[in-house]
């Protein structure tokens, strides 16, 4: 599934590359958490982490739907350095900052950054988004700008 991943990120507009900083094995046919770094392109000193799951080779032989993994993944950013906010979109609805495929052609697990002005915060957003049904998974962190540019 990293292939899949990396291909998607090669294919943005601006491509945002991850960065694996961790795995945890989950059971014995090879399931893991993969946690990757990835750094707001736009934001200096904004670093958010996002766990995944990944199948293994055996789940995916006894279970099927080779080609896809969960729609699930946790988000936490943090400020990493002095912030500096560059050309971001300020619309209530935001943008997004990090894409990846979950699957051949149907699913993807997208980061989107929305600026709440009034309150200086950075919010991000890890959501699934799926073709046929959306999904309703979803995890949030934020990042206050304290005396931020």
């Amino acid at each position: 599934m990293r292939i899949l991943l990396t291909a998607a990120l090669l294919t943005c507009a601006a491509p945002v590359f991850a960065e694996e900083v961790g795995q945890v094995g989950v059971d014995w046919v090879g399931n893991d958490i993969i946690i990757e770094a990835i750094n707001d392109p736009d934001v200096a000193g904004v670093t958010c982490h996002i766990a995944y799951f990944e199948r293994g080779l055996i789940d995916r032989l006894s279970k099927g739907n080779w080609f896809e993994d969960p729609s699930n993944a946790s988000i936490s950013c943090r400020q990493t350095g002095p912030i500096t906010i560059g050309d971001i979109d300020r619309s209530d609805s935001g943008e997004d900052v990090f894409r990846a495929s979950r699957s051949i052609i149907l699913k993807s697990l997208r980061v989107k950054r929305i600026f709440d002005e009034k309150n200086q915060t950075l919010i991000y957003v890890a959501h699934a988004a799926e073709l046929t049904d959306g999904s309703a998974k979803v995890s949030m962190s934020t990042v206050p700008l304290y005396g931020s540019d």
